[in-house]
């Protein structure tokens, strides 16, 4: 017996002992994430070009002795770590891409880049938080780095270029990332990612089983009409009408055809295009939006009725209409049993009364890919100052981030990885 209890005893002070060294770690290392934080959001670069980015991550890794390997996807940096154990593989997830939007603040770090996106000038902006992403992920390296004791397998630490989208005609994101063989060799069992949010307050985290984030297909609707006069439009025919019609016509699949009790769709009109000259009326017209949906079959009727209502609203004022799809993003989807098995560390970090059961959202998220391949789990952390009522929206000009939530991504991160390779 009292063999046993010096077993216990000398057993518990080491588990303590292991605990406060992680403990003493992530406080040496908050200075540093934000640091670089800063340092990201004041040089952000857009989807597919994200060079210097890329550079300063490689950099970091190689200084810690993790194996480094550099464009993946184009711009993509992959680092390889291994535990003092052999075991299975467990990936770790930032993306590392800023916005084509210009930075309304006066944050000492604000960032004052200019670029040219898609034929226009524009300010580039991390307004979505992937700098906060990038910073707390080259923490959780350096503090796993120097406890590869606690490592029962590998780590592989996945910083992904043009989560936003690459430009057009070009590959990239977590598609290319996986085509060009990211979770092979090593082989990953398993891929964790999080979300920085400005509406949920620092200290929480936000989960879901199941579908977290919608698919996204990104649609293209091509109207014909016939140019005419704008005083004789008895001439002609209207595709800016016939625009108008059928973007009011989209919005009853949603509203009087969906069941939403099942889940949420939306359809979204972002981009009108038509016309040259105000007394004329124009010969065609572009349409572009998206499709969002978080159930596989209810997308798939969405994309049918989309497409009958399209052609059939054209043809009924005397045009013609063709409507395109592109796939951005699947279902955001947690699997049940990794989810169910990892809530015990998300609660262990954060304390149970700070991880919170949400609902899904309508944003999307090219992760799903990582997910359709192996076991994901992906969460939101708190990025909005404790007490504030009211939140700036990601992709707008005044997003912003309360950068003491910062450490709780770097301990949850990093407690996730440890605890997973232990599982048998």
């Amino acid at each position: 017996m009292k063999y046993f209890c010096l077993i216990f005893s000398l057993s518990g002070g080491f588990i303590l002992n292991a605990q406060t060294n992680l403990e003493n770690d992530f406080k040496i290392i908050e200075p540093k994430v934000v640091e670089w934080r800063r340092h990201f959001h004041e040089h952000p670069e857009l989807s597919n070009q994200e060079f210097k980015t890329a550079e300063t991550i490689a950099e970091h890794l190689t200084s810690l002795g993790i194996e480094v390997q550099t464009g993946v996807a184009k711009t993509g940096v992959v680092g390889v770590l291994k535990g003092n154990s052999p075991g299975k593989v467990v990936a770790l997830r930032a993306d590392i891409d800023g916005l084509p939007v210009t930075e309304r603040n006066e944050l000492p770090f604000k960032s004052n880049v200019k670029a040219e996106f898609m034929g226009t000038k524009t300010g580039v902006m991390h307004a979505c938080g992937h700098d906060t992403h990038i910073a707390i992920l080259m923490g959780v390296a350096e503090v796993l780095s120097k406890h590869k004791d606690k490592i029962n397998g590998t780590v592989k630490f996945i910083f992904q270029p043009a989560e936003e989208g690459p430009p057009p005609g070009e590959e990239g994101g977590a598609k290319l990332m996986i085509k060009e063989g990211v979770l092979k060799e090593p082989k990953v069992d398993a891929i964790f990612g999080l979300h920085i949010n400005s509406a949920t307050p620092v200290g929480t985290i936000k989960y879901k089983s199941g579908g977290i984030m919608a698919a996204v297909e990104r649609f293209v609707i091509h109207i014909k009409g016939k140019q005419s006069h704008g005083s004789q439009p008895w001439l002609g025919v209207d595709p800016i009408v016939i625009s108008a019609k059928i973007i009011d016509g989209l919005q009853t699949i949603i509203s009087r055809e969906s069941d939403l009790t099942e889940e949420a769709a939306v359809i979204t009109v972002g981009k009108i295009t038509s016309g040259v000259r105000f007394n004329i009326i124009p010969e065609s017209a572009e349409l572009i939006g998206t499709v969002r949906s978080l159930d596989t079959d209810m997308k798939a009727k969405i994309i049918k009725r989309m497409t009958e209502m399209t052609e059939t609203i054209a043809k009924a004022y005397g045009g013609e209409a063709t409507i395109t799809f592109e796939n951005f993003t699947s279902i955001t989807y947690n699997d049940p049993d990794l989810t169910t098995t990892m809530l015990p560390t998300l609660q262990k970090v954060a304390g149970a009364d700070h991880v919170v059961l949400t609902k899904a959202v309508t944003g999307g998220e090219d992760f799903s890919y990582f997910q359709e391949v192996v076991p994901g789990l992906y969460f939101f952390l708190g990025g909005m100052t404790p007490g504030n009522t009211e939140a700036f929206p990601h992709h707008t000009q005044d997003f912003i981030i309360d950068e003491s939530g910062l450490l709780l991504g770097v301990k949850t991160m990093t407690q996730l990885a440890i605890d997973y390779l232990k599982l048998d």
